[in-house]
C-alpha cells in the first residue's frame, strides 16, 4: 500500500487497512457515492479537490475516516486537519465546512448517525448524547467499523450488520467523550421519543405544536427543551431534515427539483435550494451532479 494512506508514525492493524488500497489514488474528479441508507444510518463516500462544502449543519452525528489526502474543515471556531487513517467526529447541529487541504485531492468515507439510534444503543441509563470535544483523532476500532459498513456500498446493510455498526460507533463516541453522564429521566426520554417518532411519520406535512403536546403529554416549551437535550436539535429542525433526506432519495431517482419541492413540503424550488444548501453545504443541483459523477468513477 502507498504510504500516503498511513498516519506518520502510526501502525494501524492489518484488518483496519484491508480493502483501502484501491482507494489511495488521486481523485480523478469530484464525486459522491451515496450508498443505500438504512433507518437512522446514512453512508457516503466522496472524492474532492479544492473546497467541497460551504458552512452547513445537519442533525446527525458525522463519523468518518480520511482515506487519502488532507481533509480540512472549520469546526467550533477552529480550522482542523485530518490525515489518512484519522477519524473525524462532528456533533449534531454544529456548523462546519470541508474540503481538500492540498492539490493532491481528498478521499474519505462518512457515516451519518441519527442521535436517536445512539441513545438507544447506549441504553436508557445513558440517555445523553456523548460529546467528543476533539473532532480528529486516531482510533483503529472505529476505522474498522466504518470499513465494515462499506463492505457492499451498492446495497442496504442487513439488520444485524446495522446493529453491530451502530453499537461499535456509539461505544467509540462514549469512549472519546470523557465526560460524566447526566442521564435524563426515563419519562422525559419516552415522551421526547414519542414526539420524534410522530415527526418522522408525518415529516411531509405541516405539524403543529398542539399535535406534539397531545402526543407527548408535555407542553411545547418543555418538549422543546427535552428534545434538544436528547437529540441535539429542535423538533422544527428535525422535521426539516427529514424532508431534506426524502428530497435526496427523490433526487437519486431523477425526479425534477420542482416536483421534489412540492412533494417534500417546500414553498417552491428556491425554498428547497436554500434549505438544502444550509443543511448539506451545496445546492441540490451540485449534489445531484456529484452523485451522478460517482457512477462514472
Amino acid at each position: 500500500m502507498d504510504r500516503v494512506c498511513r498516519m506518520p508514525g502510526e501502525n494501524l492493524k492489518e484488518e483496519v487497512l484491508r480493502g483501502l488500497g484501491r482507494l489511495c489514488e488521486r481523485p480523478a474528479h469530484d464525486a459522491i457515492l451515496s450508498a443505500p441508507s438504512n433507518p437512522g444510518v446514512e453512508r457516503m463516500e466522496a472524492r474532492f479537490t479544492g473546497d467541497a462544502f460551504e458552512p452547513h449543519r445537519h442533525d446527525t452525528y458525522a463519523i468518518g475516516v480520511t482515506l487519502h489526502g488532507i481533509q480540512t474543515f472549520r469546526y467550533r471556531g477552529e480550522k482542523r486537519q485530518s490525515l489518512p487513517g484519522n477519524i473525524m467526529v462532528l456533533h449534531p447541529d454544529e456548523v462546519h465546512d470541508g474540503g481538500a487541504g492540498t492539490d493532491d485531492g481528498l478521499h474519505y468515507r462518512m457515516i451519518y448517525l441519527e442521535p436517536a439510534l445512539a441513545i438507544e444503543a447506549l441504553g436508557a441509563d445513558r440517555a445523553m448524547l456523548p460529546f467528543v470535544r476533539e473532532p480528529v483523532f486516531s482510533d483503529a476500532p472505529l476505522v474498522s467499523a466504518i470499513s465494515a459498513a462499506f463492505g457492499n456500498p451498492d446495497a442496504e446493510m442487513d439488520e444485524l450488520l446495522v446493529d453491530d455498526i451502530v453499537s461499535r460507533l456509539t461505544l467509540g463516541l462514549a469512549r472519546h467523550a470523557r465526560q460524566p453522564v447526566k442521564p435524563m429521566g426515563r419519562p422525559a426520554v419516552r415522551q421526547a421519543g414519542m414526539a420524534r417518532d410522530y415527526l418522522a411519520d408525518n415529516a411531509l406535512r405541516l405539524v403543529r405544536s398542539r399535535e406534539l403536546e397531545a402526543v407527548s403529554g408535555l407542553d411545547r416549551y418543555t418538549l422543546s427543551r427535552h428534545f434538544r437535550s436528547l437529540y441535539a436539535t429542535s423538533p422544527h429542525r428535525f422535521l426539516l431534515m427529514r424532508r431534506l433526506q426524502h428530497a435526496k432519495e427523490l433526487m437519486k431517482r431523477g425526479v425534477p427539483l420542482a416536483e421534489i419541492a412540492v412533494e417534500t413540503g417546500f414553498a417552491d424550488q428556491s425554498h428547497l435550494n436554500r434549505q438544502f444548501k444550509k443543511a448539506f453545504g451545496m445546492t441540490p443541483g451540485r449534489w445531484a451532479t456529484l452523485t451522478t459523477a460517482s457512477r462514472d468513477v
